[in-house]
């Protein structure tokens, strides 16, 4: 009788150890993680279609994403927020991480590029065709980005320094939070005329695109990409970071007017 107890005995305790094992095993190959991406609030949607995408080849990875403008983002990440993969629209930003040793160096590349241009009401009247007659009176209410967080009102600024109106322009000026904030303020006649990227008024129906910035007028449209130090999923950002860099990423961001600069 004791033998067989204790060979019911060894029987469970196998059976138990086996079934940890395989426990294990299975919560291992289920893991699902989670990204964080900052990202400028001019790509959120590439971003979105990017995510249904990727999501079809890695189903155990997360996409979450936090857009805004740049200079809130790079704050955020200043003050410890929990981000895996940072994305802004200029390179200020990301150099001034860089210089507080807060992202991978050999993981930041120049993503995409895009160009400034001026919108207005798609009903607008106006018959000015470039960025010089917005100094007319018939503008008494210009839509910019905040050029200390947002790269499009900084863009903006330069241009507007090289033509010569910025002081008049100041004196009509409306700031947006973010480059979407002021692409709506155009589109519902807030205001009348903003300062965008050419994928955001290429996004919208409610505004048409009387100009584009001349050549040279402002730094070039750079948006780089970078792992945050602090991630605790550095390998999978990457991944990801890899997946933006490609061809299917590629088709998608210039699909909605972005130059597509990866290499």
């Amino acid at each position: 009788m004791g033998v067989k107890i204790k060979r019911m005995k060894r029987t469970i305790i196998i059976a138990l150890v086996v079934g940890l094992i395989f426990t294990v095993a299975c919560s291992k190959e289920t893991k699902i993680i989670s990204l964080t991406v900052s990202a400028a609030a001019s790509l959120k949607g590439p971003m979105e279609e990017i995510k249904q995408l990727y999501a079809k080849e890695n189903p155990k990875v997360i996409i979450n994403y936090n857009f805004g403008s740049s200079g809130s983002l790079q704050q955020q990440i200043e003050q410890g927020a929990d981000v895996d993969l940072f994305i802004p629209a200029a390179n200020k930003q990301m150099n001034a991480l860089q210089d507080k040793e807060l992202i991978i160096d050999n993981t930041r590349k120049s993503l995409l590029g895009n160009k400034l241009v001026l919108v207005i009401p798609k009903d607008s009247q106006t018959t000015i065709t470039d960025f010089k007659g917005l100094a007319n009176d018939e503008f008494k209410k210009i839509a910019l980005g905040e050029p200390k967080s947002v790269p499009a009102g900084q863009y903006a600024e330069e241009v507007f320094t090289k033509l010569n109106i910025l002081e008049s322009i100041k004196l009509k000026a409306v700031y947006g939070k973010d480059v979407k904030e002021v692409l709506t303020w155009v589109e519902s006649g807030n205001a009348d005329a903003g300062i965008v990227y050419e994928s955001d008024a290429k996004s919208s129906d409610k505004v048409k695109t009387i100009a584009a910035a001349p050549a040279g007028s402002h730094t070039p449209i750079i948006y780089p990409a970078a792992i945050v130090k602090t991630s605790g999923n550095a390998d999978v950002a990457k991944e990801f970071l890899t997946f933006l860099s490609g061809d299917k990423a590629k088709v998608v961001f210039e699909k909605y007017g972005f130059d597509f600069i990866a290499k």
